[in-house]
């Protein structure tokens, strides 16, 4: 090989590697864009958010429908947890709804319950006797119990 041909393989190998350094710095990783994603369905909207509120509560499983109960400690209140902002009592939302991001992590459902502080925003007038459909709009301060 001829010192030519030698210099545009090292030049081009250069690139190349220059260019490789270049794409893995600017794509996004998957933690990266995990924390950035929204959800799919808004729990709190402009039309229900002057009834959200913050309580503390304890998340769990249950049968029956929803299976996803919240239990704001201090009273015998279970909230029943939708997507949101609309309950679909029909649908697979009443199975699986959508939570926030940081719940994820520390719900295991049928395995744990967590103790957090909710925003949970109301889908529906409060009846005496029955459980009130709601949905979660942020929670903080989480803790498993196992």
């Amino acid at each position: 090989m001829d010192d030519s041909v030698k210099v545009r393989y090292a030049l081009r190998m250069k690139r190349s590697v220059t260019f490789l350094i270049v794409v893995t710095l600017v794509l996004p990783t998957p933690s990266s864009t995990q924390k950035a994603t929204r959800r799919r369905i808004p729990c709190k909207t402009p039309k229900n958010a002057a009834t959200c509120y913050w309580t503390h509560g304890r998340l769990g499983m249950g049968n029956g429908t929803p299976a996803v109960r919240l239990w704001k400690i201090g009273t015998d209140r279970l909230l029943g947890i939708y997507s949101g902002p609309s309950v679909d009592r029909d649908g697979l939302d009443n199975e699986n709804p959508e939570l926030p991001e940081n719940v994820y992590p520390k719900f295991k459902p049928f395995e744990s319950r967590i103790f957090a502080d909710f925003e949970v925003c109301p889908l529906e007038p409060e009846r005496e006797g029955a459980m009130q459909a709601a949905c979660i709009e942020s929670a903080k301060n989480i803790v498993a119990e196992k």
